[in-house]
């Protein structure tokens, strides 16, 4: 499931795969592993699609639909 909100995010923010990729400095082939759910993200993968998107990483795992980041300490 949250497979499909990251990629609709990526989407909505008319953003490639490979611009994604190159912003966490990854490549595309394995963001795209991430995106299709053959592979699970890493904590500092979600970390930094949280930043991309100005949202949270539960968010983006599905946990809440409020897509409002929390915070920063």
């Amino acid at each position: 499931m949250h497979y499909d909100r990251i990629k609709n995010l990526r989407e909505d923010n008319d953003l490639t795969q490979q611009q994604v990729a190159d912003k966490l400095f990854i490549t595309r082939s394995a963001y795209s592993n991430y995106e299709n759910g053959s592979r699970a993200f890493p904590i500092e993968i979600l970390c930094g699609l949280a930043d991309i998107y100005g949202t949270s990483v539960d968010y983006l795992i599905g946990r809440t639909n409020v897509k409002k980041p929390y915070p920063k300490n």
